[in-house]
């Protein structure tokens, strides 16, 4: 059986990085397991989907390194819920319900007060046909709930019914279906609802494993009678916890909280999100990991915790820097190239660890390459002779690995100075910054026209 998973995200806005670690573990799964990854658009939402979110979805993906073996869409996919609406009508399990919203909130209010869980009564159920025929003629449309299998033939009548399943995070489940109300499949307009076209795609596309947070382990429960009434085998289900910061609070779309593509603008590195958004909350502690084939080898659903998974966004910085310092130079040797950025292995030696994001490289190669910033710290005006004594020690010929050793040996000799006194006032003149990279390395790179001009 070939392993086959989903990320099945609704277009209505940017993926964040709460979506991208459900992303991101359906992705490592099949690519630990040698399987497909699929990339479903649910935007049956005709009024909230964008193609371009969409895309942007797709983008961000991309980003990360992943890449789908198949991406669809369910508005494409009408035809099929259509007719798997109408086997589940045959079969009686689907039924017209002609409730207003607001009637069906004000029984669920007198539910509450009367202490019972406020759960459909499946009124509607009791009309007939004359009853129908009436409230259409009013101008009402029906919605359509399914018909959970909690009876034993009366369906005013439901009765404890648990669905169980092993869940490959969480371990043994069991939700009782007479808990809940029987679902909307179909809305008053004809459009679906993702409780219904999840299932009908996943069994079309003969999807193996469905990695999803854990706020749909309920929907789970409902789903799998779904799945059972059309015939259709189950897929192994894995509810995984959500990423919370560190106060509690959930990330959403609506919020735009951490987008990936805000990540991304930002100079973040995606194996540093990656890192972030799988390992945290797991048996593993959160450490850069350097490409997704070893991130997929760490995955182990079951050392997934039950809690809820609380970062520190100020992570995502750390790790990055991480990775950053750790890149060698054929890892960085293209986008350094795409940067303008030149100097070879040498300048990336020399900077790599001094870049808490990689665009800072091109910073210190503005000042290795150009002119000083206007905004340079400046030597302080009693250093301005001690320029003048180590412009006439500057050495001679080409400027090497040793130079700076030979050339603060010679100062030292001949001013007393030592530590910062002798150091800082070099490093100023010639960088702009009181910290940074080892001078050993960079003087060679500045050269000794442009180190003899800076002293000047």
């Amino acid at each position: 059986m070939t392993v086959k998973l989903r990320f099945a995200p609704s277009p209505t806005g940017l993926i964040h990085l709460g979506n991208s670690r459900t992303a991101l573990l359906n992705w490592l799964f099949a690519l630990k397991n040698g399987g497909q990854f699929v990339l479903r658009f649910d935007d049956t939402d005709l009024e909230r989907s964008r193609r371009e979110y969409a895309d942007a979805i797709e983008a961000d993906l991309a980003w990360f390194g992943v890449k789908p073996a198949m991406m669809v869409r369910q508005s494409d996919r009408i035809a099929l819920y259509d007719a798997a609406a109408e086997k589940l009508k045959a079969a009686s399990l689907l039924y017209p319900c002609y409730e207003t919203a607001d009637e069906l909130e004000r029984r669920r209010s007198r539910a509450r007060a009367m202490g019972r869980p406020p759960v459909y009564d499946r009124a509607a159920l009791k009309l007939t046909a004359e009853d129908k025929a009436k409230l259409e003629a009013e101008g009402r449309q029906p919605h359509w709930r399914f018909l959970l299998p909690n009876h034993d033939g009366d369906p005013l009548a439901p009765r404890r019914t648990d669905v169980t399943w092993d869940d490959l995070c969480r371990g043994s489940q069991s939700i009782d279906l007479a808990s809940l109300s029987d679902p909307v499949l179909a809305r008053a307009d004809g459009s679906y609802l993702y409780t219904f076209t999840s299932v009908v795609d996943d069994a079309d596309m003969g999807i193996t494993h469905v990695i999803r947070g854990e706020d749909h382990v309920a929907n789970t429960a409902v789903q799998i009678a779904i799945f059972e009434a059309l015939g259709a085998p189950l897929p192994r289900f894995a509810h995984h916890n959500l990423l919370t910061t560190m106060d509690g609070e959930g990330l959403s779309k609506r919020k735009g909280a951490l987008s990936i593509s805000s990540l991304r603008e930002a100079g973040i590195e995606p194996m540093a999100v990656a890192s972030l958004a799988v390992l945290t909350g797991t048996s593993h502690a959160v450490e850069p990991v350097r490409d997704m084939d070893t991130l997929a080898g760490m995955l182990d659903l079951a050392g997934i915790s039950r809690s809820s998974a609380k970062f520190d966004p100020q992570e995502l910085d750390s790790l990055n820097a991480r990775l950053v310092h750790a890149m060698t130079y054929e890892e960085a040797a293209p986008r350094l190239a795409a940067l303008g950025i030149g100097g070879g292995e040498a300048f990336w030696l020399a900077v790599r660890e001094n870049c808490a994001r990689f665009g800072d490289a091109a910073g210190w190669w503005a000042i290795i390459s150009g002119d000083l910033p206007a905004d340079a710290e400046q030597v302080a005006e009693e250093d301005r002779a001690y320029l003048a004594e180590a412009l006439a020690l500057l050495p001679e010929g080409p400027l090497d690995g040793s130079s700076w050793g030979v050339w603060t040996g010679l100062l030292k000799e001949k001013t007393g100075r030592k530590g910062k006194t002798l150091f800082m006032p070099l490093r100023l003149a010639l960088t702009g910054h009181d910290h940074g990279p080892d001078m050993k390395a960079l003087l060679p790179l500045i050269g000794r026209e442009r180190t003899a001009a800076r002293l000047s």
